[in-house]
């Protein structure tokens, strides 16, 4: 299996997964206040929407790289 066809199922396997969650959501460390030696930091949960062009575009693309991509010539 050659790099083109790892890639390809890779962005397959992201596109789907970005249609059925929709996004993903993270936990950010920040430092809200620093006074002297005492530190103040706070735990923020950042979500990112996935659009669906994006997820049916990886789709496509990955359906193409796999298909288009193991020709030669």
């Amino acid at each position: 299996m050659n790099s083109i066809k790892i890639v390809a199922i890779a962005l397959i396997a992201a596109g789907v997964l970005g249609l059925i969650y929709g996004g993903f959501s993270y936990t950010k460390d920040t430092t809200a206040v620093k006074l002297g030696p005492i530190e103040l930091s706070v735990k923020e949960k950042e979500t990112v929407n996935v659009p669906i062009w994006a997820g049916v575009g990886a789709i496509v693309a990955g359906g193409l790289l796999l298909v288009l991509g193991g020709k030669k010539g």
